[in-house]
């Protein structure tokens, strides 16, 4: 059972989304050895760049970018029909109600904190990309 479980998450697509490269690659490193395929991006401009030719299984968003926050992203991606379906969950280093409230009342899948604890943020992804890929 686990290897089927594995095989499908192998076809399965991550976009991880934030503007610090320093974060990208931590958050990189911990999910590196799952069995899905990790693609980046360092702005929201460039998801959307990305989301033209790309359809991720999931999208792991940090809040706090210039130009075009995690929120604003969320819902251009949300008003896509074609995208609107995809899990997405915010990551953020703002641990504090209003920013989680804000995430789940435009309809968040989750929201980890940052620093985050990486064995929570696999459980969380793998936990979604299981959920999602029936």
């Amino acid at each position: 059972m686990k290897t089927e479980k594995n095989s499908t998450l192998k076809r399965k697509t991550v976009l991880l989304i934030d503007d610090e490269p320093e974060w990208l690659s931590v958050i990189s490193d911990a999910l590196e050895k799952q069995p899905f395929r990790l693609i980046t991006a360092n702005s929201g401009e460039s998801a959307l760049k990305k989301l033209k030719e790309l359809r991720p299984d999931l999208i792991l968003s940090d809040v706090r970018m210039p130009v075009m926050n995690g929120f604003d992203l969320y819902e251009k991606i949300r008003s896509n029909p074609k995208l609107k379906r995809i899990p997405y969950v915010f990551m953020s280093s703002i641990d504090d109600f209003d920013a989680i409230h804000v995430a789940k009342q435009l309809g968040a899948d989750d929201y980890v904190t940052k620093p985050f604890d990486s064995e929570g943020a696999k459980i969380v992804v793998l936990s979604l990309l299981n959920r999602f890929s029936k």
